[in-house]
């Protein structure tokens, strides 16, 4: 594994494969969804190459580095020294207006990559910049793909759901899998299924709104709205595929809100939801959630990178469609979360599965 951004996420990541070293695959582990997961256990994950940019974590172990502000994720795990320095990244936009009163960019040379991916003979690469990358995102996967590693997308830039990047994948032949991570008991995934079940109960949705707010870097960052476009677009779509009819663009609000700094990486979400029931009759439910929000995406994380290794191993390329519906909030193709997660079952188990996106293949609205 290598890592693309050494914040929170990544933190809690890697505190977790420490922390679960010695889960016993028989055993139903807190934080987890698969111990072992189509033969690989989350031992058998190792970090062999971390960029990053800011001067504080540039050139440090990686494990000091998880633990340097200004990441402010909870900290339920010791990590031994890797022995994996910190490398100088590309900025390219990946440093936006906020947080570049708060991280100053490392001296010297952006280092050589792919080199760094070849040599420490990377399988996976993930991607955890911060919001709005738009065009670092894509330096780094033109890196990957010349290095020759599968890659997982976990911020709301479109990779895996456009035909333009599935087409270089499958040229390389190598797997990928996008767009944007789906916390494991997120605001996305809990406001998604409670408008399939007002969907599937008969109760027609007729406005909602998603509130977000946090105090880590990554509110922050997203303060600066022209940040935000790509994942308005995401989280939005994740909730209205869910429906086989239209919203108004007026009915619906799905975003980030405030940044609020002594709330650290805990992250508040309020969902409302207005409907119509029997007899026309009006419905009203609003639900409040609180979750560290790091560690709440490194327990999808761990799973989609070993169905990538999957991938890998059984010489898929391209966008990887069930764990991509199932992992992320804006796959190539959209379905129920029910169905996801019996794609994702059936993928993991079946290893003459080919279940890879046809290049430019787009969700439909319900899901299919």
């Amino acid at each position: 594994m290598a890592v693309i951004g050494v914040g929170n996420c990544a933190s809690s990541l890697i505190q977790g494969v420490t922390y679960y070293q010695k889960a016993r695959d028989n055993e139903f582990i807190p934080g987890l969804m698969h111990v072992n997961l189509g033969g690989y256990h989350i031992s058998d994950i190792k970090f062999v190459a971390a960029i990053d940019i800011d001067k504080n974590k540039v050139g440090k172990d990686l494990a000091t580095a998880i633990f340097t502000p200004p990441n402010n994720t909870f900290k339920f795990s010791d990590v031994p020294q890797t022995g994996v320095k910190v490398a100088r990244g590309m900025t390219h936009d990946g440093l936006g207006k906020y947080l570049s009163q708060i991280i100053t960019k490392a001296p010297g040379a952006t280092a050589d990559i792919v080199k760094i991916l070849k040599e420490t003979k990377t399988d996976v690469v993930i991607n955890y910049l911060p919001v709005g990358s738009e065009e670092a995102t894509k330096w780094y996967v033109e890196q990957v793909l010349e290095a020759g590693c599968a890659f997982i997308n976990c911020i709301p830039v479109f990779i895996a759901r456009e035909k333009y990047w599935q087409e270089r994948f499958i040229k390389k032949g190598l797997p990928l899998i996008g767009d944007d991570i789906k916390s494991q008991v997120g605001a996305t995934i809990v406001h998604r299924v409670l408008t399939r079940l007002f969907r599937d109960r008969g109760v027609r949705l007729e406005r909602t709104y998603q509130l977000n707010f946090g105090g880590n870097t990554d509110f922050y960052n997203m303060l600066e709205r022209d940040r935000l476009e790509s994942k308005k677009i995401s989280k939005t779509n994740a909730v209205t595929s869910q429906l086989d009819y239209k919203l108004s663009p007026d009915d619906i609000h799905v975003g980030p809100s405030d940044y609020v700094p002594w709330l650290t990486d805990r992250k508040f979400c309020h969902i409302k939801m207005e409907g119509r029931t029997f007899g026309d009759v009006p419905l009203d439910l609003e639900l409040k959630l609180e979750v560290w929000d790091s560690p709440n995406s490194a327990g999808v994380v761990i799973d989609a990178i070993r169905c990538c290794k999957l991938g890998l191993d059984r010489k898929l390329k391209g966008s990887l469609i069930a764990p991509s519906s199932y992992f992320m909030k804006s796959p190539p193709v959209q379905y129920t979360d029910d169905e996801a997660h019996h794609m994702v079952e059936k993928y993991i188990a079946d290893t003459r599965t080919g279940q890879v996106a046809e290049p430019g293949k787009q969700s439909k609205q319900g899901g299919k």
